[in-house]
């Protein structure tokens, strides 16, 4: 190797942002992301050769489960930002929540080297680690979004922060009842197993801490599916006393509580409050069945996931975390509230 081109590759690597000068690069373009980790990051020659021809992007999101409602307004925030940037976008994932599934369905767009960008909401952040770990290796932009898998070789996330969302729920939870309240709080989710419902869940013991009358029963999986769900409340709340109130971590653990609330006459005797803003949490809402739900925003997920992968590539903006906040809806504010599905 010549002095004149090593002196050219030093310079490279030094000029992160400048696109121009990585495109003279045989190896790709190198970055560095934030953490320590993450340093040294190459791009794959294949995704620098579409970009240097300005083809339209790759970008494929991966939920965990495109069958649940809350997929609709992460489709419809991606496909937005796909018409908006040129970007050839596409939602895709197991249905039914199968973390093997979604890893091999990943390994395969990896191994056929046909994405440029990835964002992934896991199944499993255990499972999901070491494929993630697979397409950074790779040379495939990956951030995690909707679900963080904190510790994994992802680049960014886009989403919610969930310990922090679930303990925002306890405390608001805990001024509703009052602080003197004393009974059991019953919590549901329809995966309990995954990492998002961990965190969601470790946020709200840190948040109904203040209040010590109160005593958590669960977390207790109800799964995706509407009737099972809704069997799983009713058979729960059975073999319970004492209930004061139920807090949902998610959209369908929420809606099928609230329907066991409304149906078996304890709307204003057990006060329920729960995530996201389906059409029937709206309704749910609106008739004071639900004292109030946390939005996350899925529209803003699926558009600053894509956003955040083609101005990396396109620009050389270094990956950064989208934090896409926590909106209280109650009946003060539902008319003005954007209905999620």
């Amino acid at each position: 190797m010549s002095i004149s081109t090593t002196l050219r590759r030093i310079m490279l690597v030094g000029a992160v942002a400048a696109t121009a000068a990585l495109a003279l690069s045989g190896c790709g373009a190198i970055t560095t992301d934030a953490g320590d980790s993450k340093a040294g990051f190459q791009l794959a020659d294949y995704i620098q050769k579409r970009v240097d021809e300005k083809k339209p992007l790759r970008i494929k999101l991966s939920y965990h489960d495109p069958s649940l409602a809350f997929a609709t307004p992460i489709s419809a925030g991606m496909k937005k930002a796909g018409e908006e940037m040129d970007a050839d976008v596409q939602l895709i994932g197991p249905t039914g929540g199968d973390a093997a599934k979604q890893v091999s369905e990943l390994q395969t767009l990896i191994q056929q080297q046909s994405v440029d960008g990835l964002a992934v909401s896991s199944a499993s952040s255990d499972a999901l680690k070491p494929v993630i770990q697979q397409a950074y290796n790779a040379g495939i932009p990956i951030i995690s979004f909707n679900t963080d898998n904190a510790g994994s070789k992802q680049m960014g996330f886009v989403g919610q922060d969930l310990k922090g969302s679930g303990k925002s729920e306890a405390e608001q939870l805990v001024k509703t009842l009052g602080a003197t309240t004393t009974g059991k709080v019953v919590v549901f989710s329809l995966d309990t197993g995954a990492g998002w419902s961990h965190d969601r869940f470790d946020g709200f013991k840190e948040g109904i801490a203040s209040a010590s009358g109160l005593e958590v029963v669960g977390p207790v999986n109800v799964g995706n599916e509407p009737s099972a769900a809704y069997n799983t409340v009713e058979s729960t709340m059975s073999g319970q006393s004492g209930v004061v109130a139920i807090a949902g971590l998610d959209c369908c653990s929420t809606t099928a509580a609230a329907k066991w609330v409304a149906d078996s006459g304890n709307t204003g005797k057990i006060t329920t409050v729960g995530f996201d803003l389906l059409p029937q949490t709206a309704t749910y809402v609106k008739d004071g069945v639900v004292s109030f739900t946390i939005s996350q925003n899925p529209e803003k997920q699926g558009y600053e996931a894509v956003k955040v992968l083609v101005d990396y590539l396109k620009k050389g903006t270094k990956i950064s975390g989208v934090d896409t906040g926590a909106q209280f809806i109650d009946k003060a504010n539902i008319a003005d509230a954007t209905v999620e599905g």
